[in-house]
């Protein structure tokens, strides 16, 4: 089962009570953002999701997190808020007695909302499964301009000391036509399979299996997440 908490409000308190059972070294465990006395006041939209990364049977916690600096923000004229602060990803692995050690921060990971396109906002999910493998869910929706809706997931597992990219899943379809593709590709088995659809149309799905070549795994943080465009 996946265990995820989605509401700021929710990992606010969850920051709170962490801190204060961290206690003398509570500046430790948070992104730099957070960190000092004043980080605990700093609101912040974030998505957070724990399981066994590390498989030492004390569940991690994994966060990506939105902070709402006014510089990045800007109110339209109906009173909506946007906001355009660049993402921070964190992982903490639990520790003896129920603490928490931060592992690695990623500030160049999970992208943010362009200030030069307002009509397109990421969606970003981030879940765990009960075998520890991370999930990291990237969408674009666009409320104008574009038919396509793209969308990536990316299977992470902690492995040999890090965190390492073990699977892609990608795909986009179209709105106005229906035109639909969805690709799976596992790095440990080297296949990819495409499966091509119509959403208006029953029975046409088409599955095509591949090779991929064999390389070394990439670790969370090699590079920035995005949705897949074709």
């Amino acid at each position: 089962m996946f265990k995820k908490i989605l509401t700021a409000a929710v990992c606010a308190a969850m920051f709170s009570t962490t801190a204060n059972a961290q206690k003398g070294f509570a500046a430790n465990l948070f992104p730099e953002f957070w960190e000092g006395e004043s980080s605990l006041n700093v609101e912040s939209a974030c998505t957070t999701a724990e399981g066994d990364f590390n498989k030492d049977g004390i569940n991690d916690l994994a966060v990506i997190a939105t902070p709402k600096d006014p510089t990045h923000m800007r109110t339209r004229d109906d009173g909506y808020v946007y906001n355009f602060n660049p993402r921070v990803m964190a992982v903490y692995l639990g520790q003896q007695g129920g603490k928490l050690k931060r592992f690695k921060e990623y500030k160049n990971t999970i992208p943010g909302d362009d200030e030069e396109n307002e009509n397109c906002m990421h969606e970003i999910d981030l879940s765990v499964n009960a075998k520890g493998v991370i999930r990291i869910s990237i969408g674009i929706f666009c409320s104008a301009g574009g038919s396509e809706v793209p969308s990536t997931d990316y299977v992470f597992r902690y492995q040999n000391g890090d965190i390492f990219l073990i699977g892609k899943d990608y795909g986009s379809y179209s709105r106005y036509s229906g035109e639909a593709e969805k690709v799976s590709e596992n790095y440990l088995t080297h296949k990819r399979q495409t499966i091509t659809y119509n959403m208006f149309e029953e029975g046409q799905e088409k599955e095509k299996w591949t090779n991929l070549p064999s390389k070394p795994l990439e670790k969370l943080g090699a590079k920035l997440l995005e949705a897949f465009v074709d």
